[in-house]
């Protein structure tokens, strides 16, 4: 297994203030390096990578090799969302290409608690998914496993869906129930600067952000993804 180039793992404290994270499924397929790095100049503060296999979702993207390839461009946080089926045969080799978070799918398995006990034996941060339909009590007796809990607020597969609003009383359950736990709560689909205060208001502190953060930018010309990115900001710090 080849690993990135010696590139030191940030440090990733734990706060509660929203962090965006624009997913470079809506970057140019044909300068990830270079998007991952503008982006984070104009404001990032994670890098969110979208993992799917055409089976546990109806899309293909990128593997390991794609990780292991942007890691030297990325800063911040590389956050790995496997939206993959199975999980666990895949883990150490995400985690050797420089993932610092690798979140995995409640669905997509029958022993979550295995595959959150070996993504942080890879020396990861673990998260969990839940698809729209999945309720919060799914992870409640996962809580003290996690690092991370990420709420589809799209079904997941592809960029550019509309928001679905029934996850946002899922996002309070869930804000409850983790109390005082250093547990980051993400949002993960249809993030604009209209619905990200929504979220906050909710309690999520991470935005992924696909297409609105992208919009309108490129390489060359990267100040609309800094425009963009404090449209969110703002929206979401106006309720939080």
């Amino acid at each position: 297994m080849t690993t990135p180039s010696a590139t030191p793992k940030p440090i990733i404290p734990f706060d509660r203030t929203t962090k965006i994270a624009p997913s470079i499924l809506a970057a140019d397929f044909a300068n990830f390096g270079a998007e991952c790095a503008a982006v984070e100049a104009q404001g990032a503060d994670w890098i969110h990578v979208d993992v799917m296999d055409g089976h546990f979702v109806p899309n293909i993207t990128f593997g390991p090799a794609t990780c292991a390839a942007i890691r030297p461009h990325i800063k911040t946080v590389m956050d790995v969302h496997l939206m993959i089926a199975p999980v666990d045969p895949y883990i150490e080799a995400f985690a050797e290409a420089g993932a610092d978070i690798l979140t995995a799918h409640v669905e997509a398995g029958p022993h979550i608690h295995r595959t959150l006990q070996a993504i942080r034996g890879a020396g990861v941060k673990a998260g969990i998914a839940l698809n729209p339909a999945t309720p919060a009590s799914a992870v409640e007796y996962l809580l003290d496993m996690v690092d991370l809990v990420c709420v589809m607020t799209v079904n997941p597969g592809f960029g550019g869906q509309k928001f679905i609003h029934s996850q946002i009383e899922k996002t309070r359950q869930l804000r409850a129930m983790i109390g005082d736990r250093p547990i980051h709560i993400e949002i993960d689909g249809g993030i604009t600067p209209e619905t990200a205060p929504l979220m906050t208001a909710a309690g999520a502190d991470v935005l992924v952000a696909g297409s609105a953060v992208f919009k309108g930018g490129s390489v060359t010309n990267p100040a609309p993804y800094g425009d963009n990115i404090r449209a969110i900001r703002a929206a979401a710090d106006a309720v939080a």
